[in-house]
């Protein structure tokens, strides 16, 4: 049986461990550890995380954050993934798949909301999740899609230098769970060993295979990251240019000034009043 989660809320801990599920959030952000990685969801991305992952999640936040969370029926991926690779003459003569079940697992990361088709079939069943059978129609096209996302995820892993292709799935694991890192705690004062050690690989090992699958180094990321945070509180708070630097992460003022304006091509405080009279 599905179970849906939509809740709103300003403060928010739980832990313990569920079923295959998809975390999404507005207005707001929720952190996640699951003991071996962490993660920052927010609008604009979702958690995946498989069946029987504990995690811990808390939402501190001076605002109310709205929360809208599917868990899937036991088994169902293991169906649609069955269905997906396998011959009709096969499914015809088990249709019942009488055979067990290979458990099947996804790559646990934040994925952007908008890969695929997946996010209009959530905002449909956000607004409107309709009776059993409609509910359930929309999990299996939500599954496809998420097994569209996973042959993508494969393919990136091809980009990692290693001959076993065991050995590239785990460390395309370890360095997502790097970048994860990053990206939950981009805006505080983090060094490379940090992310590595989060990664459980070596500082180098880390950085070189980063570099080959991301195509930036961890501080470009983290430098754009905190860039793009900088730009959307200019133009949805009244928050001080300094308090902005701040808030993201740099410790200087004329540093952030002098980056914003290389990227966006206008110092901050006129980036504002451009937008301000758009």
């Amino acid at each position: 049986m599905a179970y849906i989660l939509h809740e709103r809320s300003k403060q928010y801990y739980w832990k313990g461990a569920g079923a295959l599920s998809i975390k999404t959030f507005r207005n707001g952000q929720a952190y996640y550890n699951t003991g071996r990685g962490h993660y920052r969801v927010e609008e604009g991305n979702y958690l995946l995380l498989n069946r029987g992952q504990e995690y811990a999640i808390t939402i501190d936040s001076e605002t109310v954050v709205e929360s809208f969370c599917v868990f899937f029926p036991e088994n169902m991926a293991e169906d649609v993934f069955r269905t997906c690779s396998t011959s009709s003459a096969a499914l015809l003569d088990d249709p019942l798949e009488q055979s067990a079940r290979s458990p099947f697992e996804f790559v646990e990361r934040t994925y952007p909301a908008d890969d695929g088709a997946l996010l209009p079939l959530l905002r449909s069943l956000r607004s409107h999740p309709g009776d059993a059978l409609e509910i359930e129609e929309k999990l299996h096209a939500m599954l496809q899609s998420l097994l569209m996302i996973h042959s993508r995820v494969r393919d990136d892993m091809q980009k990692l230098p290693s001959l076993r292709a065991s050995t590239r799935e785990e460390l395309y694991r370890r360095i997502h769970i790097g970048h994860d890192y990053m990206s939950a705690y981009y805006d505080q004062e983090i060094e490379l060993s940090d992310i590595a050690r989060a990664a459980c690989l070596s500082t180098n090992h880390f950085l070189r295979n980063y570099k080959s699958l991301f195509g930036c180094s961890p501080r470009q990321y983290i430098v754009e990251r905190r860039l793009q945070e900088a730009k959307r509180q200019l133009l949805a708070t009244d928050k001080t240019v300094t308090d902005i630097c701040l808030s993201v992460g740099f410790q200087s003022t004329g540093t952030f000034t002098n980056l914003f304006t290389r990227r966006f091509g206008e110092a901050p405080v006129r980036f504002r009043r451009k937008g301000d009279c758009e």
